[in-house]
């Protein structure tokens, strides 16, 4: 049997597609390529040493869906593939619900016709309501500040039910909290299209010189620097998370939200100076003020991962400015550049 990884072109996707195959899971990858590249897909198979089917489509097509599942042994799905910028989401929500609830729902009738119930979510910390104590454990109370957030959440709520009312399905929703750093190859990363709505990708491109500086998002949160706090994982930890999360599900029935994060809260200006300490580069910043929908810290309590799915965080954030400086310097415009 297979592994089903949509959205296997982005960022986390094709981190984990790479952990999968090194696991020894085949994968069959699906991606529209709205923001990714075709060249993570050929870099993947590249470090992974080995080939595998991807196809170039959107998930919300149940049709194409349907002929992939028809033509492969799916035995679980990893749901990646969706809209993922919360400042965006805020100027456009009717796209962020369209496109993220019709790509879940669409998923999940097609694995339901070819009696496919094993289903690995890609959530986030944004489920979680503001003001919720710190760290945030997975029974704090949930409600979000933006429509990506809700998107997920609702999506989260969609599986929920359906694992309630079949008992044969097992659903395990990953809530990220802030994936950063790369490949220790330097051969995928982070590579979103125009400005980066993400931390640092915006401090690689202004090192570089790409941008000419940082915009800090508000210095006036109740923080210790006023800027605000996350909870930073290595997309590598993240991508093994995943793997964990399938053996957890081929031995576990029901639906159950496990938290991916270090337990640990960094500012955005620690994330500076770290960046700028570890590589020997500066990184020129002004302050901007507050985006919509942002919240002043989350970071998250991860002893559930620990104890389930025997997951925890192993990198550290010198690794993560590291990889994510590498990744950068041998990529200075993407996968596009070549």
């Amino acid at each position: 049997m297979s592994i089903l990884v949509t959205g296997g072109a982005g960022y986390i996707g094709s981190h984990t597609c790479v952990k999968l195959i090194e696991n020894g899971y085949d994968i069959v990858v699906v991606d529209d390529l709205s923001n990714s590249h075709i060249k993570a897909i050929e870099r993947v198979k590249e470090l992974a040493g080995k080939d595998f089917p991807f196809y170039e489509f959107d998930v919300c097509d149940g049709n194409k869906l349907d002929e992939l599942f028809t033509k492969h042994d799916i035995g679980c799905v990893i749901h990646f593939a969706g809209f993922k910028a919360v400042g965006e989401s805020v100027e456009k929500p009717l796209e962020y619900y369209s496109n993220n609830l019709k790509t879940t729902m669409t998923l999940c009738r097609v694995m339901k016709r070819h009696n496919v119930n094993k289903f690995i979510f890609s959530s986030s910390a944004t489920v979680y309501k503001p003001g919720s104590q710190m760290p945030v454990s997975e029974d704090a109370e949930l409600g979000c500040t933006n429509p990506y957030g809700w998107s997920k959440l609702i999506c989260e709520r969609i599986l929920t039910d359906i694992a309630y009312a079949d008992d044969t399905w097992s659903v395990v929703l990953l809530r990220y909290f802030n994936p950063i750093g790369a490949h220790e190859s330097g051969k995928i990363g982070e590579d979103p299209a125009g400005i980066p709505n993400n931390l640092v990708p915006y401090i690689t491109q202004t090192a570089l010189g790409r941008l000419e500086k940082l915009s800090v998002f508000g210095n006036d949160y109740d923080t210790h620097d006023g800027t605000g706090v996350r909870d930073y994982i290595h997309v590598q930890d993240l991508a093994q998370g995943h793997v964990d999360a399938i053996r957890y599900a081929d031995e576990n029935k029901g639906a159950i939200a496990i938290n991916l994060g270090t337990g640990i809260g960094y500012s955005v200006l620690d994330i500076v100076n770290a960046f700028e300490k570890v590589n020997g580069v500066k990184v020129p910043y002004v302050i901007a003020p507050r985006r919509e929908g942002d919240v002043a810290t989350v970071y998250a309590n991860a002893n559930k991962a620990k104890e389930l799915l025997g997951w925890e965080a192993k990198k550290n954030l010198e690794d993560m400015c590291r990889d994510s400086w590498r990744w950068q310097k041998q990529n200075p415009k993407g996968y596009a550049g070549e």
